[in-house]
C-alpha cells in the first residue's frame, strides 16, 4: 500500500531523514519513503497503513496522512532511474549551494557517507573555521 503524507512545505526532506532514524529504532514494516524534488509539501510511503500512521505520528514536518490508497502508475512520474551521485572527497572544491553560505566557495576537509554530510572551510574566509553541512548542500566545482 502506498500512502501520501503532507509534510510542511520545503522540509520534505528533513521529515524523510527523520522517518528514516524512527523506521531503524523501530521495527515498523515500511518498504520505500520517496520525496519527490517537483513535489512540494508531499511524500509517499510504501508499507502497512497503521505503520505508516504510527511512523508519521511523531514526525515534527508531517502533517498528516492522505487516506487513499495512490497507484504506482499515479506515482510513476516522480521515480526515474537513480542518477549517478557525484563522488565528493577530501580536498576538492565545492560552491555552497544552500544555506547560510550559499554563493561561497570552500574546500572538503571531511566526509561523513552514513549521515551524508561534510565538513567545510570558506576559502575567501578570513579565518578559515571548519562548518559541517548536509552534502546536499554543496556542488562539486567542474
Amino acid at each position: 500500500m502506498i500512502l501520501t503524507v503532507r509534510t510542511t512545505r520545503g522540509r520534505e526532506k528533513t521529515a524523510v531523514k527523520a522517518m528514516r532514524s524512527k523506521i531503524k529504532a523501530n521495527n515498523f514494516d515500511i518498504k520505500a519513503v520517496l520525496a519527490p524534488d517537483d513535489l512540494k509539501g508531499y511524500i509517499f510511503i510504501e508499507g502497512k497503513e497503521q505503520d505508516i500512521k504510527d511512523l508519521t505520528s511523531e514526525i515534527r514536518n508531517a502533517r498528516g496522512v492522505i487516506d487513499q490508497e495512490v497507484g504506482l502508475d499515479e506515482i510513476e512520474k516522480y521515480l526515474s532511474e537513480e542518477q549517478e551521485d557525484i563522488k565528493i572527497e577530501e580536498g576538492d572544491e565545492v560552491e555552497v549551494i544552500g544555506g547560510p553560505f550559499k554563493g561561497e566557495d570552500a574546500k572538503i576537509k571531511r566526509v561523513d557517507d552514513t549521515n551524508r554530510e561534510v565538513t567545510i572551510e570558506l576559502i575567501d574566509a578570513a579565518v578559515p573555521i571548519p562548518t559541517t553541512v548536509d552534502a546536499d548542500m554543496v556542488r562539486k566545482k567542474a
